[in-house]
């Protein structure tokens, strides 16, 4: 079965950076626009293997987007609409210290660690 891996975050956490990288690397990855979106569940209709959520700060989400006018509260909103992914999310990862490369080189060991488990799961 091909693992289908969603990413979801706050704006300019990287989602869209990571999910081009992964599938470059041959990874099945989508971008879920849930910081957007009331459905406090809408990953779940991706039916996703993995679900990565990424998460920076307010003052990171600013010097990554200088054009982009938001306020704090807005950030605050947008945490709340992931509130849920946050709880259940395989992996979570806060960007603010991390370049993309690393976080995507964070993901991939993520996947490569989960697929020895299953594989050693399912010779066992």
């Amino acid at each position: 079965m091909d693992e289908i891996i969603a990413v979801v975050g706050n704006c300019a956490a990287g989602k869209t950076t990571l999910v081009k990288n992964l599938n470059d690397l041959g990874y099945n990855a989508r971008n879920v626009p849930q910081e957007h979106s009331e459905v406090r569940r809408l990953w779940k209709y991706k039916r996703p293997t993995v679900l990565v959520m990424l998460t920076c700060t307010f003052e990171t989400a600013c010097k990554r987007r200088p054009s982009f006018a938001w306020s704090e509260k807005q950030l605050q909103i947008q945490q709340q609409r992931l509130k849920f992914a946050r709880e259940e999310c395989d992996l979570l990862i806060i960007t603010d210290p991390l370049s993309i490369d690393e976080v995507t080189q964070t993901v991939v060991d993520f996947l490569e660690k989960r697929s020895r488990a299953n594989e050693q799961t399912n010779h066992s």
